[in-house]
């Protein structure tokens, strides 16, 4: 039977960059269930509709109104979804937003979507209200959000199982019923070889050598805990570079780095810019001596999994999320002074059959639980057999979630706590 699924929340498809945008880009690219009909919200500056990947993607114009921006696309993206449901009459939908922006607003839209009959799964993502990039009331609008967003939702999806049961601990009074696929990767390696003529000119005008550097990927933010990383390798008697791949162009965080750590005077740590190109952004991990991951907020960090499918040697800050997803496959550090730079002296004398040994680990990892094939035939199992039933008996609501293998069946009462395996 067909299914059509809304997804809003990414900034949209065709993907350059960004986690929810690569993870919409492969679940529409290798879809396997032919009756999955997907609607991809797509940000822009203009109305209209396009196809990618057999995807319907549907333009939102949003006005440029600085941080609450995100927040309008998300409500003008459900508010296309309704109207679109409505004026095709469709009868098998469900809503699948990704992550917590519109809580203050969500409930009565979800009201409507209720008596349409149709599910909304959300997303949590992350730990958004820690970001050090918000200030302090914008922080308390993403938390009170986050709390909102899980109050109404009809199934929580995770990509964390860290993630997942802090939302049963935090919010245990709501009963949320959640359940966990994770983010995926792509173990086949880079189709660039050694000797491509974009990658020799890269590595030549950065003056990086194969082998020879250590490599760290992500937003240009403190909660990936940069300040820490340069402090250690600085500290570290290490004759290899510190390659960093990230946006920066000068802005206010980099400058107070810039003050406290002084790194302009250490020639071995060297900005290069961002890398779009796929191919060769893979192949700058390959031929990386060591990947560090400083990620301290979130859930299944894409550029985790990334590094995990073809950097040879991982170095991973010691929290949970961290952990979960790296396990014996990674080495860890704490934020702890001389942790990481030890580690570092330590990972430079590893010999090569040891550090054959962690990067099988870390690739076993990705092919035991992170493929991307795996995940999309997980996320089309629970689109198809995930059901909500919603009533109305005088002055008293029912509703009751059930996922399971075969027919789900409404019961009444209050909905209890669950998580639920795929």
């Amino acid at each position: 039977m067909a299914k059509d699924v809304f997804i809003i929340g990414s900034k949209g498809i065709p993907a350059r960059y960004g986690g929810f945008e690569t993870f919409v880009e492969q679940l529409t690219a290798r879809k396997v269930n032919k009756d999955t009909h997907y609607h991809v919200a797509c940000l822009s500056d203009r109305s209209g509709e396009f196809e990618h990947n057999g995807a319907r993607c549907f333009q939102v114009p949003v006005p440029y109104v600085g941080s609450a921006r995100a927040v309008l696309y998300d409500l003008l993206s459900l508010r296309a979804c309704i109207r679109y449901i409505e004026e095709k009459q469709l009868k098998d939908c469900m809503i699948y937003i990704l992550a917590c922006r519109i809580g203050p607003f969500f409930h009565t839209y979800k009201r409507k979507l209720e008596r349409m009959g149709i599910a909304v799964l959300v997303n949590p993502d992350g730990h958004e209200w820690k970001r050090g990039k918000w200030n302090a009331l914008i922080k308390r609008y993403w938390k009170l959000s986050e709390r909102l967003m899980v109050k109404h939702a009809d199934l929580l999806v995770c990509d964390s199982r860290g993630i997942e049961s802090y939302i049963h601990q935090d919010y245990a009074r709501y009963r949320p019923r959640t359940t966990f696929i994770a983010y995926g990767a792509d173990l086949a390696p880079s189709t660039m070889g050694s000797w491509d003529l974009e990658l020799v000119q890269w590595m030549e005008s950065h003056g990086i050598r194969a082998g020879e550097y250590y490599l760290v990927i992500g937003r240009f933010v403190p909660e990936n805990n940069y300040e820490l990383i340069i402090r250690e390798f600085m500290a570290s008697r290490t004759d290899k570079d510190l390659v960093i791949i990230t946006g920066v162009e000068h802005n206010a965080y980099y400058d107070e780095l810039l003050t406290a750590c002084r790194f302009d005077r250490d020639p071995r740590i060297k900005f290069v810019g961002t890398v779009y190109q796929e191919q060769l952004l893979k192949k700058i991990r390959e031929l990386a001596y060591g990947y560090f991951h400083g990620h301290e907020v979130g859930g299944t960090n894409p550029s985790l999994l990334e590094a995990l499918a073809s950097t040879r040697l991982n170095l991973l800050y010691d929290v949970v999320f961290n952990r979960e997803v790296g396990r014996d496959g990674a080495l860890y550090f704490s934020a702890q002074q001389g942790s990481l730079a030890d580690l570092i002296q330590e990972a430079d004398q590893y010999d090569e059959l040891w550090i054959r040994t962690m990067e099988a680990k870390a690739k076993e990892r990705i092919a035991n639980e992170y493929t991307w094939e795996r995940i999309v035939k997980t996320y089309e199992h629970c689109f198809h057999s995930f059901k909500v039933f919603h009533a109305k008996a005088q002055h008293t609501k029912w509703k009751k979630v059930e996922l399971e293998r075969g027919e789900a069946k409404p019961v009444a009462g209050d909905r209890g706590a669950s998580k639920i395996e795929l």
